[in-house]
């Protein structure tokens, strides 16, 4: 029991609501490229700046690449909200790379709040309030439902 409660101490816990993908994305592969463990959470509330028909529209043709040859060995994109921001966070990061692949391991993103999370400290990312800055934004919830995740 007192072995995680010390690693959760050491974990930077950082909150994606009302965060803009991108900016919160590269600040927190920083995070774990420098070798802290992060948990990000409420990943359903993070918003995309940009118009939302468009947005869609790319992510939809993204979803239909396939190999022709092979529809087994075409790449699979995740719809589910965590997955989907953990991917943008993946894309800041030297993944190829030793390094980049142990950062990748320190990242944790969730849909909500978990339970072990309730009370921990959060580490304050500095984005702009999306709706202040963008004029319009779509969050990763509404994205998500729209390209086929129903839960």
């Amino acid at each position: 029991m007192a072995a995680t409660q010390t690693k959760q101490a050491e974990v930077k816990v950082v909150d994606g609501k009302d965060k803009v993908m991108g900016r919160l994305a590269s600040q927190v592969a920083k995070m774990v490229l420098n070798g802290s463990e992060v948990a990000v959470l409420n990943a359903e509330h993070v918003f995309i700046s940009g118009h939302p028909k468009q947005i869609i529209a790319n992510y939809k043709r993204k979803l239909e690449l396939q190999d022709k040859a092979n529809p087994e060995h075409s790449p699979y994109h995740s719809r589910r909200a965590d997955l989907f921001v953990k991917r943008a966070i993946r894309g800041m990061l030297p993944f190829k790379k030793p390094k980049g692949k142990a950062a990748y391991k320190l990242l944790k993103v969730y849909i909500g709040v978990p339970e072990e999370f309730k009370k921990a400290k959060m580490v304050e990312v500095k984005t702009a309030n999306p709706h202040q800055v963008f004029e319009s934004t779509i969050s990763v919830k509404e994205l998500v439902s729209k390209l086929g995740y129903n839960k």
